[in-house]
């Protein structure tokens, strides 16, 4: 954590981490796309530059929100983790996704996403929460067991399909 920080309010010390036009995206990537990798998060649709985003996973790093491993299938690839400080930023980045839903000119494939997430509401995103931790913690990371039915990871990816199969139905 900087210690050059303006003030102790939490908005600000939130700022401090999250106030940049990339940071909260490279999250974005990680929960909704499941990119895992440097190239993976470099492909993103914003474009990020290489050194930006290696600037961006390193401070996530150092803010203990990602955790970065080598990779056991390649040696030159390492592979970042949410932490469950990551993780619990899932609510925001649904509040997010309904809002700019509600109010932005979002294409069909972004609104259909997060149509899941406002339809489930806080019970959908615990859910997804709890997937994240899973995949990114291990399997003993759940805090209460799946339930029945596909996953809300599923049926996100689902919503996106369907648009997608629409747009290109004749």
């Amino acid at each position: 954590m900087r210690k050059d920080t303006r003030s102790n309010c939490p908005i600000n010390l939130s700022l401090e981490i999250f106030g940049d036009r990339w940071t909260l995206l490279v999250l974005r990537d990680v929960i909704f796309a499941g990119a895992r990798h440097f190239r993976e998060l470099l492909a993103g649709p914003e474009r990020i530059s290489s050194n930006v985003l290696a600037d961006r996973l390193a401070a996530l790093v150092e803010h203990g929100l990602l955790t970065k491993a080598d990779d056991p299938s390649h040696k030159q690839k390492v592979t970042y983790n949410l932490t469950e400080q990551a993780i619990q930023l899932v609510p925001v980045f649904a509040q997010l996704n309904i809002w700019g839903t509600r109010h932005l000119p979002v294409t069909d494939v972004h609104a259909a996403r997060a149509r899941v997430l406002e339809d489930g509401g806080p019970p959908a995103w615990e859910a997804f929460m709890d997937e994240l931790r899973e995949v990114h913690l291990g399997p003993g990371a759940r805090l209460r067991p799946a339930p029945p039915g596909p996953t809300v990871t599923a049926r996100m990816e689902a919503a996106c399909a369907a648009v997608l199969d629409g747009a290109a139905a004749p």
